[in-house]
């Protein structure tokens, strides 16, 4: 379980790191949906 933290967070770090150097709050908003979307027919499917 830890070792799945650590992902989740590592990639959760790199994602604010995005976001930091893009500064656009639409295609922020487009990217986080988009990732939303394809996580849930990845997770659920």
């Amino acid at each position: 379980m830890k070792r799945i933290w650590g992902y989740t967070l590592f990639w959760f770090a790199m994602g604010m790191m995005v976001m930091l150097i893009l500064s656009n709050e639409l295609f922020g908003i487009f990217l986080i949906g988009l990732c939303l979307i394809v996580s849930y027919f990845l997770f659920c499917n």
